[in-house]
């Protein structure tokens, strides 16, 4: 009986999870097989969201927001135009919100997989955050400043319409992992010297225990080290307590910390920042391809409609020949129709070359007509010549007679 009822509920448990499956494949497959009924009215907003007028329009909404933020912080201005700000803040809050649900309706699903939407999304949800607490704890909550200093975060919606920001941002994160390992290798050489540090300049007479007291103390001295912000100060507190090895110690730190592991941190990120920049050229270059493939397509295509139509003329009008329709279609062009031409003889590096051609045989035939010029001129002067030794051979013959 126990077998019986542990086969019949280990099939329920079986059939329910097959049913589960089955289930979640069903509508994971209705999911995307579904089709949006407002395709027309989807391709019109993205087609204004990717314009480059909301662009230009939302770049100056928040570039304004930005400057009245900073005109804020004076209590003069925020005096005097209060109305302004207040009245701003309605407009600046349904602008933003208002891109976020186009956004969304456009590509409901895709909008949460950039990481620049959700950086968007964050920002909005610190838009809020002063209104929940102005409503919730009252005007005087004590942590209300901190919510109103982080309105300057808004200005980080800039970063989604500039790539080249986006391109300098891919370039640090990219070079995460190597910076993380150059940090690690600092962090190691600093403890490694705070605990020199800290036996020879903390727990003597005469040590420095402000700057050396300590490891947490050691490990802000070595930071200063490190960015060479006084360390001249420190040297000389060292000094004036005559401790053997500090000049050593310091020089050596310095020269790891600052010349070393600092340069190297420069480095890897000039690295990685002119590999993103080549590649964001790279795709500029493609881009612009792109748009002159797309428009010599257009001018093919409206080509081909052109001559469909000529042959279709053709069939219906009194032409005798193809060659009288074509000369027909000759006197209807424009010098500003747009022509494609893909033969290797109008390609810009082969003009170039026959014109660097053209100048050589220009230059090669001036040079030709010089010569011939010299030697008509010759010729000319052999000619001159010539009767004056024929007189003079002929007197010569008579003297002899």
């Amino acid at each position: 009986m126990s077998q019986h009822f542990y086969h019949q509920s280990r099939t329920r448990a079986i059939s329910s999870s097959l049913l589960d499956n089955n289930t979640s494949s069903m509508f994971c497959a209705r999911f995307r097989t579904f089709q949006r009924k407002d395709t027309q009215c989807q391709a019109f907003v993205k087609r204004v969201i990717m314009s480059r007028l909301f662009k230009i329009i939302m770049i100056s909404i928040i570039s304004m927001n930005a400057f009245l933020v900073v005109l804020e912080t004076d209590y003069k201005i925020r005096y005097k135009l209060f109305r302004v700000f207040e009245y701003g803040e309605i407009i600046f809050v349904a602008a933003y919100n208002a891109e976020f649900y186009l956004k969304l309706y456009v590509d409901p699903i895709g909008y949460w997989k950039d990481g620049y939407n959700l950086l968007d999304v964050t920002v909005i949800i610190i838009l809020i955050i002063p209104y929940g607490l102005r409503k919730v704890k009252g005007m005087h909550y004590p942590y209300l400043h901190i919510a109103d200093g982080l309105q300057s975060l808004r200005i980080l919606k800039l970063i989604s319409y500039s790539r080249g920001i986006r391109t300098l941002i891919t370039a640090v994160g990219q070079t995460a992992y190597t910076v993380f390992s150059v940090l690690f290798l600092l962090f190691i050489l600093m403890y490694i010297f705070a605990i020199l540090g800290f036996c020879l300049f903390g727990i003597t007479e005469r040590g420095d225990l402000n700057n050396w007291g300590n490891l947490a103390v050691a490990f802000f001295t070595l930071f200063s080290l490190t960015t060479v912000d006084g360390w001249t100060d420190l040297q000389q507190q060292l000094d004036n307590r005559d401790l053997a090895l500090s000049r050593a110690f310091t020089i050596i730190f310095i020269l790891l910390a600052t010349f070393v592991f600092l340069s190297m941190f420069v480095g890897v990120m000039i690295i990685h920042t002119e590999d993103s920049i080549k590649k964001f050229e790279q795709e500029l270059r493609l881009e612009r391809h792109m748009t002159v493939m797309e428009e010599k397509q257009v001018v093919v295509k409206q080509q081909q409609e052109e001559v469909s139509r000529l042959m279709q003329t053709q069939k219906n009008a009194d032409y005798k020949s193809f060659s009288e329709l074509v000369e027909n279609f000759k006197k209807t062009l424009r010098h500003t129709d747009p022509m494609v031409l893909d033969d290797f003889g109008t390609s810009l590096p082969f003009i170039n070359v026959y014109l660097s051609t053209l100048d050589n045989q220009d230059t090669t035939i001036y040079k030709l007509q010089e010569l011939y010029y010299e030697i008509v001129h010759v010729l000319s002067l052999m000619l001159e010549d010539l009767p004056q030794k024929k007189q003079s051979h002929s007197s010569d013959k008579v003297d002899e007679k």
